[in-house]
């Protein structure tokens, strides 16, 4: 396998697993396996929640297309790096940044993240099963994207006023 193969179905994997989450999240965490996913829509004083299960399955996922891969020899053992690699971006972004389980990662200034910090409390609204909107997670509507411009305008603003 070559350095660029292996680079390609990396990177084609990571692009697919935004669409892939995004389906999951909307058909299947929000549909049959709603009994999993609703620990993640409700206040709990838990540091773990069931919907965590998911990045077990993805992990394990991920760990087997790595031990059956032969050390990169197999091609899909690039599959399960792009896979790892979009679970990890998604723990950052995800776990660490919007929903501030780790506190070492305070709100980002930048206008994407706070996009995506919007889009994502818009879907958390809904405590229900039905009536989320914005599923996905690196993927932003372009409306979250210039609202996030507008508060920053508006904050900067601010800050040349208060001088």
């Amino acid at each position: 396998m070559t350095a660029l193969a292996a680079l390609g179905i990396t990177l084609a994997t990571f692009g697919f697993m935004e669409f892939w989450a995004w389906f999951m999240h909307k058909f299947v965490q929000h549909g049959p396996l709603w009994f999993l996913h609703r620990s993640h829509h409700v206040r709990h004083p838990h540091p773990v929640e069931r919907n965590d299960l998911f990045f077990i399955v993805y992990g394990a996922l991920s760990a087997a297309l790595f031990i059956t891969g032969d050390n990169g020899g197999r091609w899909w053992f690039w599959v399960g790096v792009g896979i790892a690699c979009y679970g990890t971006v998604y723990f950052f972004v995800h776990d660490v940044l919007i929903h501030g389980r780790l506190r070492f990662w305070k709100k980002s200034q930048n206008t994407y993240l706070r996009a995506l910090n919007m889009a994502h409390k818009t879907h958390h609204k809904t405590t229900g099963r039905d009536g989320s909107a914005e599923f996905g997670l690196l993927w932003v509507s372009p409306k979250y994207l210039e609202l996030a411009r507008e508060r920053q305008s508006k904050i900067k603003k601010r800050e040349i006023k208060n001088e």
